[in-house]
């Protein structure tokens, strides 16, 4: 009776050591720098199941036949988030057997593991042993590993959004546990710029820029974000624009005056502002290839590009963005500094109506009293700096025929309609308006003067036509 008594406390603890041993889900978390990148993830070897007890394989009916292992999915084809109806197809991980009890199991005549493969409703072979009895060999007991990987062309292919993606798989051997098991991924919450440019130059060479009737748009780098949560775009700026002068002087200008927007109908357009505004459209969500790309634009109102970012000097301020998620969670910061750098620009267009002034000597009073003339509108001038006008002739004397002759160029004076300033024409340069401002096409009416003693010197001289050449140009104050 005592004996049977041990027998029966026996058989009570091995079925009990039985019931404690659980089911063991396979957890695969996938760093989202392979996700970003596109770089294959391969896992190190990883647990699946365990063997106690067994060191050969089950044979079929009649004994001569191994039977080999198998995976199947019970739970259908894709891998799927249990919140929600986001899946992943069965072919973006791939497993292989790695060892059995630290070592591969034996191949004998034929025998052996197959490549890299995936889940599927069917059962899959995660062994093949020989196809007969006296070769099919063995195989240690203890942890059985498999090697995982996600390809890199998944990566690209697919959208793997946060959360967990299972899939159900049962095994046919009943000695190793678990006998049915979850496979999970893993995938992180994360956002990340991919593009990384801190710094954007935007250079203005040309008067012309200033004469565009529309929107003046600056265009920022492509800005691409990868994220596996949906998130939406806040940017904001500081309260001003720093400008500093082409002489070194320092002022402000109004961030209000600059609007941001993007090429497309991706982010709505908005002034910018100190305060973080939502500028997306629409919230940007898990693409295939996880990534989120737009061009980001600055838009100015060719009123406000004259007025404000028109003299020669350098604007610069920085854009704080901050790609944020939908439900605030987690957000990824970007500051990008905006270099807008003004050549110094000037031009004088006279227009072909105005290039020949002529006197004409028929009456005695023109040569007593001198004559004088205003050319309306003679000079457009444009420059981006203060400047002095000045003018010149190219000779000291008028020519007759492209000769020289003896008649001095100072008997011409130039000035500005509205300036009490004359100068007698010379080689060296005269000026003739003084601290000029900044202005874009500023139209002059020209006077030109041949006073009485300069009229009087003409007389006696050959009737006929005597030319000189008069040029004007700046010089920056």
């Amino acid at each position: 009776m005592k004996t049977m008594r041990f027998f029966l406390v026996g058989i009570f603890t091995v079925f009990c050591g039985a019931t404690v041993m659980k089911a063991q889900d396979v957890y695969l978390s996938v760093p989202e720098n392979n996700i970003f990148n596109r770089i294959e993830f391969t896992s190190v070897p990883t647990r699946v199941m365990t063997n106690a007890n067994r060191t050969n394989w089950d044979y079929t009916f009649f004994g001569l036949t191994p039977v080999a292992p198998t995976f199947t999915s019970v739970s259908g084809p894709n891998f799927t988030q249990p919140s929600s109806s986001f899946t992943l197809p069965s072919s973006t991980l791939l497993w292989q057997l790695e060892s059995m009890g630290g070592q591969p199991p034996a191949t004998g005549y034929s025998g052996s593991i197959p490549g890299f493969q995936s889940f599927n409703t069917s059962a899959v072979r995660w062994f093949e042993p020989s196809g007969s009895i006296f070769f099919a060999g063995g195989f240690n007991r203890g942890n059985i590993n498999f090697n995982f990987k996600i390809p890199a062309s998944q990566f690209t292919a697919n959208a793997y959004r946060a959360g967990n993606y299972s899939m159900d798989i049962t095994q046919n051997y009943n000695d190793f546990v678990p006998r049915n098991f979850k496979t999970i991924l893993v995938i992180p919450s994360s956002i990340r710029w991919i593009t990384s440019s801190l710094t954007k130059y935007i250079e203005i060479s040309s008067l012309n820029d200033y004469r565009i009737t529309g929107t003046r748009v600056l265009g920022l780098d492509n800005a691409e974000i990868a994220n596996t949560v949906d998130f939406n775009l806040w940017a904001k700026a500081a309260a001003n624009i720093q400008f500093t002068s082409s002489k070194g002087v320092p002022a402000t200008r109004n961030i209000a005056t600059v609007k941001l927007g993007s090429n497309g109908s991706t982010l709505t357009t908005k002034a910018l502002s100190v305060d973080f505004q939502n500028f997306s459209a629409a919230n940007f969500t898990v693409t295939a290839g996880n990534r989120n790309s737009f061009l980001p634009e600055l838009y100015v109102s060719a009123e406000d590009f004259k007025n404000f970012f028109f003299e020669a000097g350098t604007y610069t301020f920085e854009l704080n963005f901050n790609a944020r998620s939908t439900d605030n969670s987690i957000n990824n910061l970007q500051n990008t500094a905006v270099q807008l750098k003004v050549l110094p620009l000037s031009e004088i267009t006279i227009p072909s109506s105005g290039r020949n002034v002529n006197f004409n000597f028929n009456t005695a009073a023109q040569y007593n009293n001198g004559q004088s003339q205003i050319i309306p509108n003679q000079i457009i001038l444009s420059n981006n700096e203060s400047f002095e006008l000045y003018v010149k002739s190219d000779e000291n004397y008028f020519k007759k025929g492209g000769l020289q002759t003896d008649i001095n160029s100072n008997i011409l004076q130039i000035g500005i309609d509205g300036s009490s300033v004359n100068a007698p024409l010379s080689k060296t340069p005269q000026k003739i308006l003084f601290n000029g401002t900044p202005v874009l096409d500023r139209a002059l009416n020209v006077r030109y003067t041949i006073p009485s003693a300069g009229a009087q010197s003409l007389v006696g001289k050959e009737n006929t036509t005597y030319s000189i050449n008069v040029y004007y140009s700046f010089t920056a104050i």
